[in-house]
């Protein structure tokens, strides 16, 4: 007894299936392989032709006035700003008597702080000889600004100390006057009031030293200064390695392209929406997959893989031949994508129900004749659509035609009233697989299984429909033999012939 449980899907439909994108994306490896490689003969190629331009680089030491050992790199960060202005670019400029514009010129150098107290310059020119008179010139703009600068820094720091000694003498001064203008006889009070004036002249003494010494210190700090801006590292020519600009440029080229391959076929896979597992085309078919088999290709293939190729076909024709060596209709094999792997099929299979008794191929694709006329003499005859009419009715059929885009859907029933279809993975969007299914069930063509060409080999789904019994081999099969038992066909429409919807609006 066999019970068919037709229970409704609970699993909800994924908007992205990572599988069939990782799959479908594999499966492109020739776009995003080649925009791979033109990513990087285009890298190699800008490296050949757009050599860099002639550099030069200099590194100067620069002492600040307020340097601490735990400087966080602010005064550094401060000098590249500095170098980056129009100023130190103009008297650079003037130095080199160029007439070029500041704004234009400092384009071509960049400035970088290599620690608290290191720049780096790099200076781009015509040549080598100008990009190194353009650093050495840039380096001594800064050098002597910074120099400048300091110099005035101290200067008025130091005018500043000595404007306060001067205030502090002149106020000494006053004291010392008033002092000297006291009598020695003076009253008690008078004696407090003279001490107070001590203290005072004390003190001013002591800041005056102090602001005097504080000067000196600052006059003497600026030569340390002086001496500790300068030029470390002599501006020289950078020399560029072609072989390897060449490697980088290619790297960086070859890491674009792959990207760009791979997000384009990423893009295309999900927009395109054409199935590839096997799980995704029986669902959408409405069938399972009974066979796989690699596509028929024109190129030499190895032995070992010939030989893969011819056992698989054996075994594909043995399934077909076994399936329908008990039924009387006539079978159709209707491909989608694959006429060439579809041609090779209906010879093997033919041939394969000749031992039964004689079989004529109704030929529904434009190149089977022209692959029949190369087979050995003795095989299967090949006759057109329009002359299957002309054919006994002891003698079997075995209908070869196509689904593709642009079918006549009603010319199908003369090929055969069942039949296999023979689709290649991920060539057909899901939408053409249930416009295939919908036509097909409104013609009452029972779909007995799909074989699947070129599937991807790492494909681990499941491709048989457990919860449609009438579409697998032995459902099938079950069914032909109650019809011989009973002698009769049913009248209504069997299960496979449910309508299927071309889209998710037409299923609400």
């Amino acid at each position: 007894m066999t019970t068919n449980t037709t229970s409704e899907s609970s699993a909800s439909v994924h908007l992205l299936d990572l599988q069939a994108l990782v799959v479908a994306v594999r499966r492109r490896r020739r776009l995003w392989c080649s925009l791979a490689l033109v990513g990087l003969l285009i890298g190699a190629a800008v490296a050949v032709l757009r050599p860099p331009a002639p550099a030069a680089a200099t590194k100067v030491l620069v002492a600040h006035q307020a340097d601490q050992p735990n400087d966080t790199g602010t005064l550094i960060r401060t000098d590249v700003e500095l170098l980056r202005t129009t100023r130190i670019a103009d008297k650079a400029l003037q130095s080199l008597k160029s007439p070029e514009r500041p704004e234009d010129f400092m384009k071509d150098y960049r400035v970088t702080g290599l620690t608290n107290n290191v720049l780096q310059i790099e200076v781009t020119g015509d040549s080598d000889a100008q990009a190194v008179a353009r650093a050495k010139a840039l380096a001594d703009a800064f050098v002597a600004d910074h120099v400048r600068r300091m110099k005035a820094s101290a200067q008025a720091e130091a005018k500043a100390l000595s404007d306060q000694g001067d205030r502090m003498r002149h106020e000494l001064a006053g004291v010392n006057k008033e002092i000297g203008d006291r009598s020695p006889d003076s009253d008690p009070k008078a004696s407090a009031s003279i001490e107070s004036l001590f203290a005072r002249r004390a003190e001013l003494n002591s800041r005056i030293a102090d602001f005097d010494q504080r000067a000196e210190e600052a006059r003497m700090g600026t030569p340390q200064i002086i001496a500790g801006t300068q030029i470390v590292d002599a501006p020289r020519a950078v020399r560029h390695s072609l072989p390897r600009s060449a490697a980088t440029n290619a790297a960086i080229g070859l890491v674009l392209g792959l990207v760009l391959g791979l997000a384009a076929a990423a893009v295309s896979t999900v927009v395109a929406d054409r199935p590839v597992l096997r799980r995704e085309i029986a669902a959408n078919l409405g069938a399972s997959v009974i066979a796989e088999l690699r596509r028929v290709r024109r190129r030499r293939v190895r032995l070992w893989q010939r030989r893969r190729t011819r056992t698989a076909r054996e075994r594909l024709t043995a399934t077909l031949a076994r399936t329908v060596r008990g039924s009387t209709e006539p079978l159709s094999l209707l491909e989608l994508g694959c006429a060439g792997s579809t041609s090779v099929i209906a010879l093997d299979l033919a041939r394969a129900m000749a031992a039964d008794g004689p079989v004529v191929v109704v030929d529904g694709l434009p190149g089977l004749r022209r692959a029949h006329r190369g087979q050995k003499p003795g095989g299967p005859d090949v006759v057109g659509v329009e002359a299957a009419a002309a054919v006994p009715h002891e003698v079997r059929r075995l209908g070869v035609g196509s689904v593709a885009p642009g079918t006549a859907w009603t010319g199908l029933p003369d090929l055969g009233t069942q039949t296999v279809l023979v689709v290649r993975a991920g060539h057909a969007s899901a939408a053409w697989l249930h416009t295939v299914a919908r036509q097909l069930a409104d013609l009452l063509i029972p779909v007995i299984g799909v074989v699947l060409i070129d599937p991807d080999p790492r494909d681990r789904t499941d491709g048989t429909l457990w919860d449609g019994l009438d579409t697998a081999l032995r459902g099938h099969n079950e069914r032909l033999a109650r019809e011989k038992v009973t002698g009769r066909r049913p009248t209504e429409r069997p299960s496979w012939a449910v309508r299927v919807p071309d889209s998710d609006q037409e299923a609400r």
